[in-house]
């Protein structure tokens, strides 16, 4: 695999350790800033929103710029944005610099992959865009813990002072290894044409409606396991750890996946969410039963990702950064769709094994529009298989 696949991933790490590791800080934020620990919640659902807005919007006002020049501009956001958060004078301006990192996160997530499948043969997409995703793996199993252990020694500022040399790092690393491209014949019209297609808004929906499961269960796996499995609270964030390795390794499998049978892949890897939320309802009563589960679930949610990722580009002919940039948006849909309606759930009185059901609904329900993508491809449904391309 090309070096610059490293840079990419580092990148992506950085991303992935900032959007995460917020969640670790709340209660310093909270008492920082003479604010409910709810109200500094508001820090990482602002921060998803600002991805799904500026996903698509950073990418159409870059359209035009070569993608290894819109990648450090990008990184160079990144980095701003994480100064002005540790700087913040109050809640405002750190709302502020979240929803900024946010829009940088957006882009540079979607570009990257893109990149990141230019860099192989095309045989090989899929895995490079494992690769890159590895960084956010890997930022759930070292950033997250490393940057909440940070802010409690030395204070929250020091986790976002540490998210900017990773920044400036991994825009050096872009500006070593990744190859300058030329600069896109696309315009931002062409790049917005993408959305005419059926087949993409299919990709969307599959992407949105088969990772919410994802978010569904890891929102809520702390009180599942501590009134459920019977966990103390000192041993859940072992147990999220494990969840974290399972995500590592799941990556490049789905890459691997997606490389030899990319649809078939999708179909396997979306049923496997949803059998794996299933047993883990059966599982989640004994503490080795809900470790081991919790583990698989990992895998299997961070299998998917590069092939719904490839699909995207596959089927956004001509305009492969926006459909990339689009997908970003509908991962991160997916992030507020699990929560919200497993939390609707569980304030129904339905006890803390209801996410799983909510995430397994939620996973057939992206099964069935993948399904669905498979068989207008294949010309099998009375619409005209043109008018979905």
């Amino acid at each position: 695999m090309p070096l610059a696949l490293l840079a990419l991933a580092l990148g992506a790490f950085g991303i992935g350790t900032t959007e995460f590791v917020i969640a670790g800080l709340l209660p310093d934020l909270a008492a920082d800033f003479h604010t409910s620990i709810p109200a500094a919640g508001l820090l990482v659902s602002g921060y998803a929103f600002g991805v799904v807005v500026g996903a698509p919007l950073m990418t159409a006002l870059g359209a035009r710029m070569p993608r290894k020049t819109l990648l450090m501009a990008v990184m160079v956001l990144f980095a701003v944005a994480h100064v002005l958060s540790a700087l913040a004078p109050g809640y405002g301006a750190l709302m502020a610099g979240r929803i900024v990192a946010s829009f940088a996160h957006g882009a540079y997530v979607g570009v990257a992959a893109v990149v990141a499948a230019d860099l192989v043969r095309p045989e090989r997409r899929a895995s490079a865009i494992a690769l890159m995703f590895t960084g956010l793996s890997l930022a759930n199993v070292v950033g997250v813990p490393f940057g909440t252990f940070l802010g409690q020694q030395l204070g929250w500022r020091s986790t976002f002072w540490a998210v900017v040399v990773i920044g400036v790092v991994a825009l050096a690393g872009i500006a070593l290894l990744v190859p300058r491209g030329p600069r896109p014949d696309s315009g931002l019209r062409q790049e917005l044409r993408i959305f005419r297609s059926g087949q993409v808004w299919l990709v969307l929906a599959m992407t949105a409606l088969g990772w919410a499961p994802a978010f569904a269960v890891i929102t809520y796996v702390s009180p599942l396991l501590t009134e459920v499995s019977g966990f103390s609270a000192g041993s859940v964030p072992i147990v999220i750890t494990l969840l974290g390795v399972g995500m590592l390794i799941g990556g490049p499998i789905g890459g691997r996946m997606a490389d030899r049978a990319l649809m078939p892949s999708i179909y396997v890897l979306l049923g496997g969410i949803v059998a794996v939320a299933l047993v883990l309802i059966a599982t989640s009563h004994t503490m080795i039963g809900a470790a081991v589960t919790i583990t698989l679930f990992g895998v299997v949610a961070s299998a998917s990702i590069p092939p719904l990722q490839t699909r995207v580009l596959e089927k956004a002919t001509g305009a492969q950064v926006m459909g990339s940039a689009a997908n970003v948006a509908a991962f991160n849909l997916g992030n507020a769709i699990g929560p919200f309606f497993a939390g609707l759930a569980i304030d129904a009185g339905l006890g803390f094994t209801s996410p799983l059901w909510v995430g397994a609904i939620l996973g057939t329900a992206g099964l069935g529009v993948a399904v669905i993508s498979g068989v207008v491809e294949r010309g099998r449904i009375g619409a005209p298989q043109a008018a979905l391309r």
